[in-house]
């Protein structure tokens, strides 16, 4: 490990391999657009952290703390020392000068969290624990770390907050509804965070292969030997570009009372991601560092967010993404796109002079 001259004493006892390490490296090097947008807005907010943190006498943080201290295993050179080390070493290669306490928690689905408003705190299941290898439990590691570089303890505890209220409030119609909106705003801000948290766990972890293996353990179990890499990419393919509208509305559906992306999603785009310039940028040393934070552009940002969402319209395989492309970009003959999008629910009307233009039977190819 190399030797810069950093204060270590909150980062000894890390492992030997040596991997790159990002001294002074802003969150925002590997954030995703749309949740760097969403964090230098909030960052710009006179007093945010003073307005959020004065929450903390509504929000159960200090009942958590105290029932992961109490119910829990707190991970040290003494318990769990395995993971104290990956934990230590992740700080070290992301910089971040305070290590935040982690917690083993008995629970046998595969799960990990940074929460917190003052401080983050990580916790780790035991399920997750006993799931993964070292290599793939270092990007989990590092992933929880990068949450707690970017702040996303602070919004993640409120969103657990506003879920459960929403739940106490459900009888009261509008203010159901109001709360509902902020949740699942706050819900797609969210999944945006999970890629930017599954990028920084690339980045301690420096091992984009481990990275796939413990997404595809998350989703199909302890059974590598019953699994490929390629056949996995191979289902986000055809999850993003199968089927018709119908199922771009479903899709839809199912992914906004989540937290999280789909695992085969968040696969892809973890690969996607690590084949750019910007990664490699970030891996030569080339990085955006937290002493410019101050002077970063909310309206840079937000271009930069916006341009993201449209490249992403653009490229997508989606039917509907596609549908939006074309209406954006001024295509004729939406109505028979919307008709077959949907499966030919619409039949289309047949040519009004068949016999004197045969050649009008055969339907004009698309650009779709």
């Amino acid at each position: 490990m190399s030797d810069d001259g950093h204060e270590q004493s909150a980062h000894e006892n890390v492992p030997s391999r040596q991997r790159r390490r990002f001294p002074g490296i802003s969150s925002r090097a590997y954030e995703h657009p749309a949740d760097r947008s969403a964090l230098v807005a909030l960052r710009k907010l006179s007093g945010f952290d003073t307005v959020f943190k004065a929450l903390s006498g509504l929000l159960p943080e200090r009942s958590l703390r105290l029932l992961f201290l109490s119910d829990s295993v707190r991970v040290s050179d003494q318990q769990f020392s395995h993971l104290n080390d990956m934990l230590r070493d992740a700080c070290y290669i992301l910089d971040l000068e305070k290590v935040p306490p982690m917690y083993v928690n008995q629970d046998p689905q595969p799960n990990a969290m940074c929460i917190g408003l003052d401080e983050p705190i990580i916790v780790v299941t035991t399920g997750l624990v006993e799931l993964l290898d070292e290599e793939e439990m270092r990007a989990v590691v590092g992933h929880e770390v990068g949450h707690a570089l970017s702040g996303h303890s602070v919004y993640r505890t409120i969103l657990l907050f506003l879920t459960s209220l929403a739940l106490k409030v459900a009888w009261i119609p509008l203010g159901n509804l109001a709360i509902m909106a902020i949740v699942t705003a706050l819900r797609e801000w969210f999944r945006k965070s999970e890629l930017s948290a599954d990028r920084a766990g690339l980045l301690v972890g420096q091992d984009l292969q481990a990275s796939m293996r413990g997404l595809m353990k998350i989703a199909g179990g302890n059974h590598l030997h019953e699994m490929n890499v390629d056949a996995f990419l191979q289902q986000a393919d055809e999850y993003e570009s199968g089927g018709d509208l119908r199922d771009s509305v479903l899709k839809i559906l199912n992914v906004l009372p989540r937290s999280h992306p789909f695992t085969v999603v968040r696969a892809a785009e973890l690969k996607k991601w690590s084949e750019t310039r910007d990664y490699q940028r970030i891996m030569d040393g080339h990085y955006a560092r937290r002493t410019e934070d101050k002077d970063t552009s909310v309206s840079d940002s937000f271009k930069e967010s916006a341009a993201s969402y449209v490249s992403d319209v653009k490229s997508s395989k989606d039917p509907l993404m596609k549908l939006v492309s074309d209406i954006a970009g001024g295509a004729g003959d939406l109505g028979g796109r919307v008709r077959r999008g949907f499966g030919g629910f619409a039949s289309p009307a047949p040519p009004k002079d068949q016999g004197s233009h045969p050649r009008d039977e055969t339907p004009s190819g698309d650009d779709d």
